[in-house]
């Protein structure tokens, strides 16, 4: 009998990554039949553990790390948890992985007789291209971002220093002329940025192998994002596949209250379905807000009894998941006195409102029909959740990727609208009230919205099936790279 393919994925390890990479070693397996492992350190593999069902035919396998080896806390092998200035010292750690994972292919080929058909690494680990060129064996990077937000990431990390932006909106190189960011669409540290300190020196080291590479991989739906997908196509100047959303596929299903039953994140929820489901039925369709501000973000003191403030002012239902504002350990218990005093009570007695500690079921909330909009930091898993169920965005970008993401979805789509952005922000009671009644209130706006969200929602499923013969432009794309790899192999 023939050797089965062996496809070989290699995340960073932050949680918006390694969830992706998850979800794409799925959909590898149910599509091209081939063996799937994952590496990562020994903390990140028992994550992935955590994931996959036991039956699970995708292999997993550990890299030894010592965080301490770097100056990081014991156990410190992801960003979850981390405090923020130590993370630059997990990017660049990263690179010491290299060896071990020479030292893996090597073993690979020696059981096996032969070398893996392919290595799909995260952009973050573009330096698995020599080793995988070594041997042979075709290299792909996947991006967890859209396309338009990785042609923005790399566009600014290789046009420093930003230090030097004096104009509130610039060009950026790569996009047409017409083209403009803003200043505050750029996180505090790139704005710091002079090609010298620590971020640049990562990012300067680890982008060029990427252009090298023989294609990537992006987690996202060409019809939904065209525009970036020309520009990327055109820096990159290597096949560039768009193989779907790195979502359960029962996401892909609108229904008023689901359980897709794959807990993508292996944290504790703190608040069960059930629960959750029941809040929801007692509201009218389209009426309850929804907010995170994701795994690994926060918003200040002041800004988060503003936004309570304004919520309770507005008057629309909402369920919020909170977490210690800027300052206090993340996963740390929230405080009642970091909001209003009596808030969390009086919207219990009203049903106007629930805080969510630690982590609420988030696909099962915007799948209900209930669910009208989601206040979001505009993380990309979180946007491709939101679509992914036809749901606008309220949005309020912190960092990184968001911006640029925040930026596309009001733009490019119009199923977004801004409430302010950045960490520093300042936000007002008032601007909370009158941004949360043009999306969630009856107006021309909150209409508007909802027909786009639903239009890219029917966008993102017909680019994901696979029945009665047909492909959606997502599926076929996970064809093409795979057709592509074992011509090469």
């Amino acid at each position: 009998m023939e050797a089965r393919d062996h496809i070989i994925l290699f995340p960073f390890m932050a949680q918006g990554h390694l969830i992706p990479f998850v979800s794409l070693a799925k959909l590898l397996q149910r599509r091209t039949n081939c063996l799937v492992t994952l590496l990562s350190t020994p903390l990140n593999v028992q994550k992935f553990r955590s994931v996959l069902p036991p039956d699970a035919p995708i292999q997993v396998h550990s890299l030894p790390f010592d965080a301490s080896d770097h100056g990081l806390p014991l156990g410190a092998e992801n960003t979850d948890g981390l405090p923020f200035p130590l993370w630059v010292r997990l990017f660049h750690a990263s690179r010491a992985l290299r060896p071990a994972f020479e030292q893996f292919l090597s073993d690979f080929r020696r059981r096996h007789g032969r070398p893996p058909l392919c290595v799909v690494a995260d952009f973050f680990l573009g330096w698995t291209l020599f080793a995988a060129r070594a041997m042979g064996v075709y290299h792909a990077v996947f991006t967890t971002c859209g396309a338009y937000g990785t042609a923005a990431f790399i566009s600014l990390w290789g046009n420093l220093p930003h230090t030097k932006t004096e104009e509130e909106q610039f060009h950026l190189p790569g996009f047409p002329e017409s083209f403009r960011l803003e200043r505050s669409q750029m996180s505090l540290y790139m704005r710091a940025a002079d090609g010298n300190d620590e971020w640049s020196r990562f990012f300067r080291e680890i982008s060029p192998p990427c252009f090298e590479s023989d294609a990537l991989l992006c987690n996202s739906v060409a019809e939904m994002e065209p525009f970036g997908l020309e520009v990327l196509r055109g820096m990159m100047k290597m096949p560039v596949w768009c193989i779907g959303l790195t979502l359960p596929p029962s996401s892909l299903h609108r229904h008023p209250s689901s359980s897709f039953s794959d807990n993508r994140t292996g944290k504790e929820t703190g608040i069960s379905i059930t629960d959750c489901v029941e809040w929801l039925n007692t509201h009218p369709p389209s009426s309850v807000l929804y907010i995170s501000f994701g795994s690994q973000n926060t918003i200040s003191e002041t800004q988060m009894l503003k936004l309570a403030e304004g919520l309770e002012s507005a008057g629309h239902p909402f369920i919020w998941v909170v977490r210690p504002p800027i300052g206090h350990d993340v996963n740390a218990d929230f405080r009642e006195e970091w909001l209003p005093e009596g808030f969390e009570e009086r919207m219990r007695e009203r049903k106007q409102g629930i805080l969510v500690r630690k982590w609420a079921p988030q696909l099962e909330i915007l799948a209900h029909e209930s669910t009208g909009a989601f206040l979001s930091h505009c993380g990309w898993n979180s946007v491709l959740e939101s679509m992914s169920q036809g749901v606008p965005i309220i949005a309020w970008p912190l960092a990184s990727d968001q911006f640029y993401n925040s930026k596309m979805m009001e733009e490019e789509l119009g199923v977004s609208l801004e409430l302010t952005r950045g960490l520093v922000a300042e936000i007002t009671v008032q601007t909370v009230v009158n941004v949360t009644q043009q999306v969630l209130g009856k107006t021309e706006k909150s209409a508007d919205m909802k027909k786009k969200a639903l239009v890219v929602s029917d966008m993102i499923r017909a680019s994901m099936v696979e029945e009665n013969g047909k492909t959606g432009s997502a599926i076929n794309a996970v064809d093409e790279f795979m057709r592509t790899a074992r011509s090469k192999h």
